[in-house]
C-alpha cells in the first residue's frame, strides 16, 4: 500500500521486510482521502494482521469510514497536528513496539475498542477545545505505549487560574513569554491582562510594573526562534496527558534547546486536571529521542500560587 505520505515500495524494500504493492497512488498528483479509502481497502480485502496508518485525526477518520465496520485491527502512527483520538501510538517508535508485541505475542496482548475523535469546530467558535466522536475502531491494547483519548476542556477556579498567572509573571519577570495552545493558557493569559488565541502558539512580553503586551500571534517555529531566549508556558492535553508534540509542534526542539531546555519550561495545570490523569506521566513526543531524554524526569507543575507539584515526564 503507498499513498501520498506513506513508504513507496523502494523505501519499504531497504528495510529488508517482504514488501508487495497492492495499491499505488497516481505520481505526480496530490493525494485525498479517497486515496487512503482505496489503499486501506485494498489492504484489507489482501487480508493483514494489522493495518498500520500514519497521520492525525482527519486520516483516523477517513480510514473508519473506508473499514465501514470491518472487524480489522488499526494502529495510528503519530504524525500529524492534531491527534485526540485514542487509535494512536503515543509515538513513532511505540507504534512500532505495539505492532511487534502484536505479531509475535498473539493472544497475550487483547484488542479493545478505541475512540476516533477530531475537533469540534462548533465548540472551537465559541471558544472551547473539545472533541467529537466519530466512531471507534479495534486497537491492540497496551496502555503505555497507546495514546487515551482526549476529553474536553473543563472551568478551572478562577483562583486557581489567577494563582498560576501570578506564579509565572514572578518567575518571568522582564522578559518574554511564550505560551502554548490551550483554555488553561488562555485563561492564564487572560489574567494576566492578555487576549490570546486558542489553539495557537502566542508569545508575550512581560514587565513587573507594566501590563503585558501581545507581540507575536499564531507564532511559527521561525518567529519563535527569531525572539531568542525566552520562558515557554505549556499545559497538558486533557485525558491524554500529552505536553509536546501535539497540537504544539511550532514549540520545535530548535525552539526548546534555543531557550534553555527544561530551566525554561513552564508546566501550568489545575490540580483537578493533572489529578484526572491518575497518576500517568506528562509524555513528550518532540521527535527528537535525546531532548525527549533530556526533558524526561520529574518537573515541578504550577497549580497556584507558589504552589508546584513535581510530576513525571516520559516519553
Amino acid at each position: 500500500m503507498t499513498a501520498g505520505g506513506s513508504l513507496g515500495a523502494d523505501a519499504a524494500a531497504s528495510t529488508g521486510l517482504p514488501t508487495r504493492v497492492v495499491y499505488a497512488a497516481g505520481h505526480g498528483r496530490d493525494t485525498s482521502a479517497a486515496d487512503t479509502a482505496a489503499a486501506v481497502r485494498a489492504v484489507v480485502t489482501e487480508g493483514v494482521d494489522l493495518l498500520l496508518f500514519a497521520g492525525g485525526d482527519g486520516t483516523a477518520r477517513d480510514v473508519l469510514a473506508a473499514l465501514g465496520g470491518a472487524p480489522c485491527p488499526v494502529l495510528g502512527v503519530p504524525t500529524g497536528v492534531k491527534m485526540h483520538s485514542a487509535v494512536f501510538a503515543v509515538s513513532p517508535r511505540a507504534a512500532g513496539e505495539v505492532a511487534a508485541a502484536w505479531l509475535t505475542r498473539r493472544g497475550a496482548v487483547r484488542l479493545r475498542d478505541a475512540e476516533v475523535m477530531d475537533r469540534d469546530e462548533d465548540a472551537l467558535n465559541e471558544g472551547r477545545v473539545t472533541s467529537r466522536l466519530f466512531g471507534w475502531l479495534p486497537v491492540p491494547d497496551l496502555p503505555v505505549r497507546v495514546q487515551q483519548r482526549k476529553t474536553g476542556s473543563t472551568a478551572t477556579a478562577p483562583e486557581a487560574v489567577g494563582g498560576i498567572a501570578v506564579d509565572v509573571a514572578e518567575r518571568v519577570g522582564d522578559g518574554l513569554l511564550v505560551l502554548g495552545p490551550g483554555s488553561t493558557t488562555r485563561a492564564v493569559a487572560a489574567a494576566l491582562g492578555a487576549d490570546v488565541s486558542l489553539t495557537g502558539v502566542d508569545v508575550l512580553r512581560l514587565h513587573p510594573v507594566r501590563p503585558p503586551r501581545v507581540v507575536a500571534r499564531d507564532a511559527t517555529e521561525d518567529t519563535l526562534l527569531a525572539f531568542g531566549p525566552a520562558w515557554i508556558a505549556l499545559s497538558p492535553i486533557g485525558g491524554q496527558g500529552f505536553l509536546l508534540g501535539r497540537g504544539n509542534q511550532q514549540i520545535s526542539p530548535r525552539v526548546l534547546r534555543a531557550a534553555g531546555g527544561r530551566g525554561r519550561l513552564l508546566v501550568v495545570c489545575a490540580e483537578q486536571k493533572l489529578a484526572a490523569l491518575g497518576g500517568r506521566p506528562l509524555l513528550l513526543d518532540t521527535g527528537d529521542d535525546a531532548l525527549d531524554a533530556e526533558l524526561c524526569g520529574h518537573l515541578p507543575v504550577i497549580t497556584g500560587r507558589r504552589r508546584t507539584s513535581l510530576y513525571r515526564l516520559a516519553t
